[in-house]
């Protein structure tokens, strides 16, 4: 049985990719694809846009059919725009959106009490095994060891660090037992020494860069470096398609990819 989903943020860089994969694959229907009002490419048939020719589904600023499953990247006003129509409309959520203040990721956690959602700031598999590890490779490293984070992404990238950073800080983190917000520091500038414990996030914005992710452990002896690159955005998609198949059909709750994976 095909899973039908609905994209959001269809007409951006991301939307088409999915509509792209999601058409040219055999275990998915795309019975919607959304975007806000007034987009230059409003009514336009999805498989034009995604590249793959005309597929019968134009583009709409509202949710024209039911799909299993709405599958999200789009800006943090556009999840919540939708959220509490899928809600409502008893709809699962794979959330990839980036740029969630705390209370808009405390409303999906309040929606998933009602819906499944799978919300993850990152869907590739290869960063969900380093969430997966980091933590541990941090509380084995042992408090010596200084921690840097930098992530690379291309110039039109809104928000900073990214989303998948900050998880990766996080996991951090949680295997040594601390709070982010208590840690983190973001760039630095002027006479700034480091402090022991600190976290230290750091953004570059260049190009069309994909996705560059590394974790440095150093201390004054040695430097672990762990990291991960993004060659295509279709590494996100696959792990959005493979979210929202496994999503399909499972009882409320939030979810991540590492439920997805099986990591957890």
């Amino acid at each position: 049985i095909m899973t039908k989903i609905g994209i959001t943020g269809a007409a951006g860089r991301m939307g088409r990719r999915i509509a792209a994969l999601a058409i040219e694959g055999e275990q998915f229907d795309v019975v919607a694809a959304m975007d806000i009002a007034g987009h230059a490419e409003m009514g336009k048939d999805i498989g034009e846009l995604a590249g793959v020719g005309a597929f019968g589904v134009a583009l709409d600023t509202e949710l024209a059919d039911t799909p299993d499953v709405v599958i999200d990247f789009s800006l943090p006003e556009g999840t919540m725009r939708w959220l509490p129509i899928c809600r409502e409309k008893g709809i699962a959520m794979v959330i990839g959106t980036t740029g969630l203040t705390e209370s808009q990721r405390a409303e999906i956690a309040d929606a998933a009490s009602e819906i499944p959602i799978v919300h993850a700031a990152n869907m590739s598999v290869g960063v969900n095994v380093l969430l997966k590890v980091l933590g541990d490779v941090a509380a084995a490293l042992g408090p010596d060891y200084d921690i840097e984070v930098s992530e690379t992404h291309h110039r039109f990238k809104q928000d900073a660090p990214s989303g998948t950073a900050i998880a990766l800080a996080r996991s951090i983190c949680d295997g040594i037992g601390k709070e982010y917000g208590e840690v983190a520091v973001l760039g630095r500038g002027g006479t700034c020494p480091r402090n022991p414990g600190e976290i230290g996030m750091h953004a570059l914005r260049v190009g069309d860069t994909v996705g560059e992710h590394t974790v440095h452990f150093g201390n004054l002896g040695e430097t672990v470096t762990i990291g991960h690159s993004a060659h295509t955005r279709d590494t996100f998609v696959r792990g959005a398609l493979r979210a929202a198949d496994w999503l399909n059909g499972k009882p409320a709750g939030l979810y991540d990819m590492q439920d997805v994976l099986g990591l957890r």
